[in-house]
């Protein structure tokens, strides 16, 4: 059976895991500290970061983008017959989506409403191009390509599902100004996959560190609130 090694919080692991209940594709998941990691898995891995897969054969893959492609590959699609210029574009787009996990990272943690509105602006411009590119849709879909779900919902589904809960937990919605993202975000929620493919104690791990009273989302995002100094962001994984 694949293998996958996890940071509980981490939206690269997020990804392949919603690819593998997507496709319903049986999987052990093994959950680590970064900060104290065990030394079978520096042995295994080549950058020490997570997500990793280890194959049935017991061969570790690191990188998501890679994960995601072996997988794809390995098992049946999640939508089949797509010709290779829709595969360029749906990878293209996924990249879009994955580029864009730490800046969100980076955002949640802002201290002050000073560098939110910074971070936000950054990540918005993410959340403008899948707003545009969903408004060309001559009809109404409930993914990304249309009513199937596909490899670009699934690289987008960290980014919206984090979205949901920072909307949940501080009443701030990073979708506001983007009505065809919040709708894709609703879509992609009625699937179960925000739950299936985390942790059972992915909300609270995740609200503890992200939405606590040290950051500006945690405290309820109060943009009248006194400015601290910057501080730098930390990388979620």
């Amino acid at each position: 059976m694949l293998k996958l090694v996890s940071f509980t919080i981490c939206p690269f692991v997020q990804r392949v895991t919603a690819l593998l209940e997507a496709k319903q594709v049986p999987y052990d998941i093994e959950f680590i500290s970064l900060s104290d990691k065990p030394q079978w898995f520096v042995e295994l891995s080549p950058t020490g970061q997570v997500p990793m897969l280890i194959t049935e054969q017991g061969v570790a893959l690191f990188e998501s983008d890679a994960i995601v492609e072996y997988l794809e590959e390995v098992t049946p699609p999640l939508v089949a017959g797509i010709a290779p210029e829709q595969r360029a574009q749906d990878r293209a787009w996924s990249y879009q989506a994955s580029k864009h996990y730490l800046v969100q990272c980076s955002a949640m943690q802002s201290k002050d409403s000073t560098i939110f509105s910074e971070r936000e602006a950054k990540l918005a411009k993410a959340f403008t191009r899948a707003e545009k590119q969903l408004q060309k849709h001559s009809r109404d879909s409930a993914f990304f390509n249309g009513d199937q779900i596909g490899t670009v919902d699934i690289a987008w589904l960290p980014l919206l599902h984090r979205a949901q809960i920072v909307k949940d937990h501080s009443g701030y919605d990073l979708l506001a100004d983007f009505p065809k993202v919040r709708a894709w975000q609703a879509a992609l929620a009625k699937t179960g996959l925000y739950e299936k493919s985390v942790a059972q104690d992915f909300a609270e791990k995740f609200t503890n560190f992200y939405l606590s009273e040290n950051t500006f989302l945690g405290r309820g995002a109060n943009f009248s609130e006194s400015i601290s100094t910057p501080q730098p962001a930390t990388a979620c994984c």
